[in-house]
């Protein structure tokens, strides 16, 4: 992105956050990665996402009448059976406060939220005794509103890639939560389909063993790259169960090296947003290349008192050790997890 076209965002997100200053609502914040600002009206406990994308082009006018129906939709329903029809599952890799969550993906958790029409809601566990519902009902109740569909057609003589881009309300992404979902595209594109989400509103399909597979790797990364709303670039199939999970390539695999790159890659992003909120946390990078293969490298200064990311290897001082060989203990309640070195080795 552009230093022009970031400048005039945070200058949006300034706007925004004035307004929202004059309305009694402090501590409002930009979170520049998603192009959002977040915030907490006084007496919530729910954090509210404010997407700052429809507010691009718009007049004053039309700026004020946005903030004044975002802040009209900004509690969650109090009846479970208003709240129910309302919510969608959503991946991310992290998200404010602490919203209700579960594990889904490496490095991704499902979460839930409330779909107001100009904004959403996180979810959160507070939220649950109000409702009067569990856990598992929420995750499920939010699964099944989700639409299911599929884009119908023939397979073509020619491998074929498949496009799906979220118009705000079909949540494609989220469609990699449910069971048995990506193996109904297998006739979509003419096999074993292969999944790659690098932004939240981009789904993007073709078939195992596909000349185009290799090409989509580098196409998903640099969406990732890009995107001020980016998910993932690895890639994802089915199963035995029907259960998403990380595309397989073991050393040896023709797909191994772009495999392994992708994995770090989003390991290398999680743990820097995390780092920029956490005290002590060591910051880790990606090293290597497709002729040697990729690693994550954990950065700890020396004699340094330090929250270490997973990694392949650390870099202590000049020395580079590997993971395997420190003695560390895991902190408690990080996603995602760390562990703590007490002492140098």
């Amino acid at each position: 992105m552009g230093l022009f076209r970031r400048v005039a965002r945070a200058q949006l997100a300034r706007r925004v956050i004035r307004r929202l200053r004059r309305a009694g609502i402090p501590g409002a914040r930009y979170n520049s990665a998603g192009f959002e600002v977040w915030f907490r009206v006084p007496g919530d406990t729910e954090t509210t996402i404010l997407p700052l994308a429809p507010l691009l082009g718009r007049g004053r006018s039309e700026f004020g009448g946005y903030l004044a129906d975002v802040l009209r939709t900004r509690n969650l329903p109090a009846d479970w059976a208003d709240a129910a029809p309302m919510l969608r599952p959503v991946l991310r890799g992290a998200a404010p406060g602490a919203p209700l969550h579960r594990p889904a993906l490496p490095f991704l958790s499902e979460f839930v939220v409330v779909d107001h029409p100009e904004t959403i809601t996180y979810v959160t566990p507070a939220q649950l005794a109000t409702w009067n519902v569990t856990a598992d009902r929420v995750f499920g109740t939010a699964r099944a509103n989700l639409p299911g569909a599929v884009l119908h057609g023939n397979p073509t003589d020619r491998p074929v890639v498949v496009r799906f881009v979220d118009d705000g309300n079909s949540y494609w992404t989220s469609h990699l939560l449910l069971p048995g979902w990506l193996e109904r595209l297998t006739g979509q594109v003419g096999g074993r389909p292969v999944a790659f989400a690098p932004e939240r509103g981009t789904l993007l399909v073709t078939a195992d063993g596909t000349d185009l597979l290799p090409a989509l790797f580098a196409q998903a990364e640099e969406i990732y790259a890009k995107s001020s709303r980016s998910l993932t670039p690895m890639a994802y199939v089915s199963d035995q169960d029907g259960r998403t999970i990380p595309y397989p390539a073991p050393p040896g695999h023709p797909l191994h090296h772009p495999v392994s790159r992708a994995e770090r890659i989003l390991a290398v992003e999680e743990y820097r947003q995390q780092a920029a909120k956490l005290p002590g946390a060591a910051e880790v990078r990606l090293v290597g290349s497709d002729r040697d293969g990729w690693r994550t490298q954990a950065l700890w200064g020396r004699n340094t008192p330090v929250l270490l990311p997973a990694a392949d290897e650390v870099l202590a001082g000049d020395r580079i050790l590997l993971w395997s060989d420190l003695d560390l203990i895991p902190v408690e309640e990080l996603n995602p997890p760390r562990w703590r070195a007490l002492s140098w080795p």
